[in-house]
């Protein structure tokens, strides 16, 4: 890693259209469509935008990849988190500015830590809708002599029982339908790729699986309202094969949740230090 160079890069803003056919593939490929109260998010009249999908408009993270001289090949996409200003509109142009927030050096066997931001404003007028930072864990990274605090803090669920659970499905098509928004790793599709690296077979976008968990909160503590998401951070512990079952176990706490997922078959723990704050 080039440090501390890469605190300085500076992409180009981006520019983000989309129209209401995006808006609805992108629910798709989070799993949506097969009930009566998903058509607000595949039907044109009155349709709405998932909050999550603002994550898809942050595009940058390959800049700092490649001009701060980490390597690819050993990246994990380790945490999510996504603060909502106002609402996406169902059909837009946005504009993206990224930058790096700062590195964690956890040691030459450890790896290091990279926060990039970017907001999302809207391209015509300026006003911000989203905030978004991604959190990459690059496993070959570490021991270059930079800071070892700074990690960003992520809330702990409560320790009782929780207050709900709504579970989902996933297709076994889902990774096919979510790489169609722009996310064409091979590791989602190729089944080759994935035993290559480990993998029974290819696995969920981890995207793809923090969609579901927002949808799962939108339905058990917002009456159905995507509006209401003010705020969806997640640390991603471990990954989702197509076809099975997500579990989110929800805490909630007035307009403050918190949650974490797991999958149904395996009983494995997929999401984890999940919480969102709730508007209005």
């Amino acid at each position: 890693m080039h440090y501390p160079e890469i605190l300085s890069i500076q992409p180009k803003p981006e520019e983000f259209a989309y129209d209401d056919r995006f808006t609805m593939l992108y629910a798709l490929g989070v799993g949506v469509g097969a009930a009566r109260e998903d058509l607000q998010y595949v039907y044109e009249k009155d349709l709405k935008a998932l909050p999550t999908m603002a994550v898809l408009m942050a595009n940058a993270a390959g800049a700092f990849i490649e001009q701060g001289g980490i390597d690819y090949s050993m990246i994990v996409h380790g945490e999510q988190r996504l603060t909502i200003h106002a609402p996406l509109p169902p059909t837009g142009r946005m504009t993206s500015q990224a930058r790096c927030l700062g590195v964690v050096d956890k040691g030459a066997k450890a790896g290091a830590l990279v926060h990039i931001e970017s907001v999302i404003s809207d391209a015509v007028t300026g006003a911000p809708h989203a905030t978004t930072i991604m959190t990459l864990f690059c496993r070959g990274d570490g021991g270059f002599s930079g800071p070892t605090d700074g990690a960003l803090p992520l809330e702990d669920v409560p320790d009782r029982e929780p207050d709900m659970e709504i579970v989902l499905p996933t297709l076994p098509q889902q990774a096919a339908l979510y790489r169609l928004l722009g996310d064409r790793n091979p590791l989602h599709i190729d089944p080759d790729i994935a035993t290559s690296v480990g993998f029974p077979g290819p696995i969920l976008h981890g995207l793809c699986t923090y969609g579901i968990a927002c949808r799962a909160v939108i339905q058990g503590c917002c009456d159905g309202d995507p509006n209401r998401i003010g705020s969806f951070d997640v640390r991603f512990s471990s990954p989702v094969f197509p076809g099975e079952t997500v579990v989110t176990r929800i805490w909630r706490d007035d307009d403050r949740i918190a949650f974490e997922c797991h999958v149904a078959e395996r009983g494995k723990t997929v999401i984890r230090n999940g919480s969102c704050k709730l508007r209005g």
